[in-house]
């Protein structure tokens, strides 16, 4: 039998942000039972950290040199036509999209049956003579609401899409995008077709700001003391992007107090959506659906949130790029884990093998259910009545995994191993290297350190055989050379990318 699944997506949530994961601050009970009762990973990343790239690379499983977007650029048509929705309507699956989906032009559907659209403050939609119908069903919805005249908005409250600055939701709770994606989820299970299985993607503009948490989650967060961020010993290097005047700067120092009230907001939002997320459970679980039905939880890239003196995301840093990556279902151990590094590209092999639907040739990612292992090192047994899908092994997975993202001009690439974070700054030239596992905060730079020089030089050429043969010309007689002019789409973009021929590193690298 074919298994319904669900993926549950956030926008911007940091991968560390969890009680369950130590969190010093964050309270998330329902979602920590979530990730208990199935697997977590320990490394997941996002290999383009802003909301464009990240979700062409979740709806494609491509990565960022092979869909186009290299940093963030709104405007730029979808045109990838094998998609995670697309495989599991071909297998006659109902689809269903509810929240952001931030594609171009709004209503692209990528291969779901329909969408219910909230993707939040949307800069290239955002004109007054545009109707609002054309591109947010949550802003048309709330208009007709109670108490709310015909030019309501979601940021009535004076916020901005992408400050530091917050306060609490001033109106009613059910009014709030994050209740109205989960109320809306919820009716949809009402009118989905019951003879076939379904796969719902369920999509939360928050915790991105604006940060404006209802009050009582915006109040637990007040009234806990600060947690110290972590600053490193190579800040400097993004000194010249300081503005502390800003309130959506890159790059600042706050006020101590400005700064507690950023995370109570920001941490607000996540508490609300746990709440709402055990709604939706109780919900599922009285649709009789809980024990036939896969659900995944995840998130486009992270936040800073003043780590490193820096804000908002598109960093390579663990902040920006670090992520949750969930998943609970029949077969999956509870109490499980991954430990190696994993990226959004690997959602869409690792969910239709889950629904035991064959994977599609030309993907980046792979499916990660044989890299998961229980406490007792017990491994994935999908159920013996489910279809097998052509899956993957984990006898071989990559040694290294390649990101890359435009901020403020400069591409900032990076290379993870299982150990190792290396970075290299386009602009300048300057690399960095982080031993993640002893140093997670990544407060030092061992780029210089003579100990490292080995693992430095392998990474770096890692990152050059990923390079080779780019249009900008980040490589020349086998060396890195920064300074070349970028863009955040490729030359390719508006062309289907999986017809782009584009080398693909080998060192190090099985097979896909």
């Amino acid at each position: 039998m074919r298994r319904n699944v669900i993926l549950i997506y956030t926008d911007q949530w940091r991968g560390d942000a969890f009680s369950i994961e130590g969190h010093p601050t964050v309270r998330t009970p329902y979602l920590d039972e979530f990730a208990d009762r199935g697997a977590r990973a320990r490394r997941a990343y996002s290999g383009s950290p802003t909301c464009v790239p990240a979700r062409m690379t979740l709806f494609t499983s491509l990565v960022a040199a092979h869909h186009g977007r290299v940093g963030y650029q709104d405007g730029v048509p979808f045109d990838v036509e094998t998609t995670l929705a697309g495989e599991f309507k071909k297998a006659g699956y109902h689809t269903q999209a509810i929240g952001k989906m931030h594609l171009w032009p709004e209503r692209v559907r990528a291969g779901f049956d329909d969408v219910i659209l909230h993707d939040g403050y949307l800069h290239k939609s955002r004109r007054r003579e545009q109707s609002t119908e054309w591109y947010d069903d949550y802003l048309s919805w709330l208009r007709e609401q109670d108490g709310e005249s015909a030019v309501a908005d979601y940021l009535d409250d004076g916020l901005h899409c992408n400050s530091m600055v917050a306060r609490p939701w001033s109106r009613p709770e059910a009014y709030h995008p994050t209740s109205w994606a989960v109320t809306k989820a919820i009716e949809w299970l009402y009118r989905r077709d019951p003879t076939v299985p379904f796969f719902l993607y369920l999509s939360f503009h928050r915790p991105h700001s604006p940060f404006d948490p209802p009050q009582w989650a915006f109040d637990q967060y007040m009234n806990m003391p600060s947690h110290e961020v972590p600053v490193g010993d190579w800040v400097e290097e993004f000194e010249p992007w300081r503005n502390d005047k800003r309130p959506d700067s890159l790059v600042a120092v706050y006020p101590e107090y400005d700064q507690h009230r950023a995370q109570a907001g920001y941490y607000g939002n996540m508490s609300h959506i746990d709440a709402q997320l055990e709604r939706f459970f109780e919900v599922l679980g009285e649709f009789g659906l809980t024990q036939d039905t896969y659900v995944a939880f995840s998130s486009d890239h992270g936040e800073m949130l003043g780590d490193h003196h820096m804000w908002r995301k598109g960093y390579p840093y663990e902040g920006s790029a670090h992520i949750p990556f969930f998943i609970k279902g029949p077969g999956i151990p509870e109490h499980s884990t991954i430990d190696e590094v994993i990226e959004i590209r690997d959602w869409m092999p690792t969910l239709l093998e889950c629904a035991g639907i064959d994977i599609p040739e030309g993907l980046d990612g792979r499916s990660v259910l044989p890299l998961i292992h229980g406490p007792n090192g017990e491994k994935v047994e999908l159920p013996a009545d489910q279809p097998r899908s052509q899956g993957t092994t984990g006898d071989e997975w990559r040694e290294f995994t390649h990101g890359e993202h435009i901020l403020n001009d400069v591409s900032m690439q990076f290379v993870l191993s299982q150990r190792f974070k290396y970075i290299w700054l386009h602009h300048n030239g300057h690399e960095q290297l982080f031993d993640i596992p002893n140093d997670p905060q990544e407060l030092h730079n061992l780029a210089g350190d003579p100990n490292y020089g080995a693992e430095l030089a392998r990474h770096r050429q890692f990152l050059i055989e990923c390079l080779e043969g780019r249009e900008e010309g980040f490589v020349e007689d086998g060396h890195l050379v920064p300074g070349r002019e970028v863009h955040t789409t490729l030359s390719f973009a508006g062309k289907n990318p999986v017809a782009v021929e584009h080398p693909k590193p080998q060192m190090g690298v099985a097979a896909p």
